[in-house]
């Protein structure tokens, strides 16, 4: 027994100590294969500098440029509906026919006034030459009595004539005196006459004008040129002049304009940049991305931006116009803008793939030294551009950035560099980069809010982290 048991415990520590040359062997095999591997491969980008332009999306809606509501000016019941509803239509082109009965009676009515104050006129005027001519005589009258009465004169003072004959002479002339005034009365009558007529006259053919006016009225035409909505009469309806619902409303859609609304915030934190020098002013211009994702082929200006901020909102209103010949933008369509409102001197644009987020929020990306190995750098980044951040802080001229490759290599791990054959981020985002967006989502990207593309970063962030503390 005892022999067994020696043999059993000598065999035992044998076997032992061949398993454990075998984990030595095995160790040392792997640590050489690990020497073996050859370093790991990245695709970096060279940091270059330029004037960025600094471009935001902001919603908007589109407002027609001229809107117009219809409304009669003239009572009476609508005859005939002269458009079609929904068509495009020229200024001052009939849309309704009302019922002109009344006022073609008025016209005509209009008319016989005018002629009777004409005739009255030619009345007045006979009068007067009448009046005149009835002056004249008595004037002629007047000469006369005093010559008579002036021979007479000289006679009573020699007694040549008796003095009844004197008393007579001298009431002959007060009696012509009296006919005179009489007659230049009857012609200041006759005058007033001659003005009361003309007066009449010009009222009798401003009635006249206006009831020629109302029967012009009673055809309705369009005040603008536009595409006209649905009509809300139709023939048989009574309407009256200044109604408060229009016959039918005619907007002008070309050009159009596009209402933005910009946040008050935004809005200063670009002044203080201008003022502080950090970018500088913009263009004037405005790309229009419609509901379906698409771009609108032409860019629009800005025409307005309102002196006040909404209450209710706490944004401010910017108004672009835009050209519509063929009528693709109509009003209340909701819309997105960018806006180029400055630009950023001395930036540098990298693509998203090479952007990580620390768990605080920091923003950094690997670059690669002179010795090909990994560093880590903190970076500023304000805003995208065209699908790429804008870096502002942290990179200088020549840095090369891992923009595919860098979710495999650590800081101060020796890779091997190839340069970034597309610098596109579509392309980019094809070798699997740390932020973990597809290509699709990457050129989505400077689609989206600036806010949108902060949350988007953040998660990534935080998925690169936990994927990073798994491995």
């Amino acid at each position: 027994m005892k022999h067994s048991y020696l043999a059993l415990v000598i065999a035992s520590v044998l076997s032992g100590a061949v398993l454990v040359g075998c984990d030595k062997n095995e160790d040392a095999a792997g640590e050489a294969a690990q020497q073996q591997m050859p370093p790991a491969v990245v695709n970096v980008q060279t940091v270059s500098f330029d004037t960025i332009p600094q471009v935001q999306t902001f919603s908007g809606r589109t407002a027609a440029f001229e809107v117009a509501g219809v409304r009669p000016q003239v009572n009476g019941i609508i005859n005939e509906v002269l458009f079609r509803e929904g068509s495009n239509v020229k200024k001052d082109q009939p849309l309704y026919r009302i019922n002109t009965d009344n006022y073609t009676t008025s016209v005509a009515s209009g008319q016989a006034a005018v002629q009777q104050a004409q005739a009255n006129y030619q009345t007045a005027l006979a009068n007067n030459a009448n009046a005149k001519a009835e002056l004249a005589s008595r004037q002629a009258s007047l000469a006369q009595a005093v010559n008579d009465f002036q021979r007479l004169k000289g006679l009573v003072d020699i007694d040549a004539i008796s003095k009844q004959q004197y008393d007579q002479a001298q009431t002959q002339v007060r009696t012509a005196q009296a006919a005179v005034e009489s007659a230049q009365a009857a012609v200041g009558q006759t005058q007033a006459g001659i003005e009361s007529a003309k007066a009449n006259i010009q009222t009798a053919k401003a009635n006249l004008d206006a009831s020629t006016l109302d029967l012009n009225r009673t055809i309705v035409r369009s005040p603008i040129t536009g595409r006209t909505d649905r009509s809300n009469v139709t023939a048989g309806t009574l309407v009256s002049s200044g109604q408060p619902e229009p016959l039918v409303t005619v907007s002008r859609l070309d050009p159009i304009y596009v209402d933005i609304s910009q946040s008050s915030s935004d809005l200063l934190k670009l002044r203080q940049q201008l003022a502080e020098g950090k970018a500088q002013a913009g263009i004037n211009s405005v790309e229009l991305v419609l509901e379906d994702g698409s771009v609108y082929p032409v860019r629009g200006q800005i025409a307005l931006s309102e002196a006040r901020v909404d209450e209710s909102t706490g944004a401010v209103t910017l108004r672009a116009i835009f050209p519509n010949p063929n009528n693709v933008l109509l009003p209340g369509m909701y819309v997105s803008a960018r806006l180029t409102q400055s630009v950023i001197p001395n930036a540098a644009l990298i693509p998203q793939s090479a952007v990580t987020r620390t768990p605080k929020g920091d923003t950094q990306v690997y670059i690669v030294d002179g010795n090909n190995k990994i560093q880590v750098r903190p970076v500023t980044i304000s805003g995208t551009y065209e699908g790429q951040w804008v870096v502002t802080d942290g990179l200088e001229s020549g840095d090369k950035v891992v923009v595919i490759g860098g979710g495999k290599v650590q800081p101060e791990q020796e890779v091997v560099v190839k340069p970034l054959d597309n610098p596109n981020p579509e392309s980019a985002a094809a070798g699997a980069p740390p932020t973990g967006k597809t290509p699709q989502q990457a050129a989505k990207t400077m689609d989206k809010p600036a806010s949108e593309n902060a949350n988007n970063a953040d998660n990534n962030a935080d998925a690169n982290s936990s994927a990073a503390t798994t491995n």
